[in-house]
């Protein structure tokens, strides 16, 4: 076994070169890496590296070279997750600003980010692992437990016992617990006009942030169209089918079910509607009419509550959905 003296000398010798290495400010020579993102254009033209963040030369910074820096380390980190994708601008010196700020602004993509010779900016690269961190986080999230009492649902579950089981057997998750089972039939009046359901899915965050917004507008809706509306269900561990079930046990004629969407690099508190009516034993995918892209991103979800209102309605009336449905 190597020494412990002997340890601390090859760490000695090696901190000694790294901080022996001529400064590229005072040499005049360029160090390798991010200083070098002014490139020419395929155009031609010709842009200055941005002066982002995060983006300086390697040994400047004390982060990838093993020597300490005491005031980055007494610098308050940057939540890059905070900052809006849509008004951040990269690119250097653009010829049109104007005209890359309505791009950016009409679309969550990540255009503009620029570069740092061959490869993404420092800024860029951690912006996309921070999202794709809160994209497993929403998956790996528990539904919360509070959600039923607040907004008075009946709490049942899937047949499905855990997340683990539920991102591995998605056929367990479309069929409800035998207690759960019990509890609708005791709890839930039958032959109501339309049963609410409100599921995890893949994002319980999606409900979470979109529930307190959408239900008060959908009810009020619902009850200036003069529908009754039975005890809502909120669903642990629930796939898009097991609304079906649910209608089926209470003889709805129309249900509704919000759930959590499966979440992107650009939001993870998406959530979709899915609409039917009168599900039965034959009742396919085709058969659901589907409103998507439920967040304060796309369509607000106050908005997406009254016009889900409008469309219950339409259904109701048509006696049909999904691909039934008339335009």
């Amino acid at each position: 076994m190597v020494a412990d003296d002997q340890i601390k000398e090859i760490v000695q010798a090696v901190l000694s070169q790294l901080l022996a290495r001529p400064d590229a400010a005072t040499t005049g020579t360029e160090p390798q890496g991010e200083s070098k993102a002014a490139q020419p254009s395929p155009a031609g033209t010709a842009y200055s590296a941005p002066a982002v963040a995060g983006d300086r030369a390697p040994g400047t910074d004390g982060g990838g070279c093993g020597v300490d820096n005491k005031e980055d380390d007494d610098e308050e980190l940057e939540d890059l997750t905070l900052v809006d994708l849509q008004k951040e601008i990269l690119v250097p010196n653009p010829v049109d600003r104007a005209a890359l700020e309505y791009f950016k602004s009409t679309t969550p993509a990540r255009i503009g980010v620029w570069r740092s010779g061959p490869r993404p900016l420092t800024r860029t690269v951690l912006r996309f692992r921070a999202d794709h961190a809160v994209a497993q986080d929403a998956v790996f999230s528990e539904l919360d437990e509070s959600l039923a009492a607040r907004f008075d649902l009946l709490p049942v579950q899937s047949q499905v016992r855990n997340k683990d089981e539920y991102l591995t057997r998605p056929d367990l998750g479309k069929k409800l617990s035998p207690d759960s089972v019990e509890k609708i039939r005791q709890h839930c009046p039958g032959g109501v006009d339309v049963q609410l359901v409100v599921a995890d899915g893949l994002s319980s965050r999606a409900i979470s942030a979109n529930l307190p917004h959408i239900l008060p507008p959908l009810l009020e809706g619902l009850k200036a169209q003069g529908l009754t509306v039975g005890k809502g269900v909120l669903v642990r561990y629930g796939r898009v089918e097991i609304m079906d079930q649910i209608g089926m046990l209470v003889q709805a004629k129309v249900v509704v079910l919000l759930v959590g969407e499966r979440p992107g690099l650009g939001t993870a508190e998406s959530m979709s509607a899915y609409l039917i009516y009168q599900p039965h034993e034959g009742t396919l995918i085709a058969d659901h009419t589907v409103v998507s892209n439920i967040h304060k991103g796309g369509t607000p979800p106050a908005e997406a509550g009254a016009y889900l209102a409008t469309l219950i309605r339409k259904i109701y009336d048509a006696k049909a959905s999904g691909v039934n449905l008339p335009l």
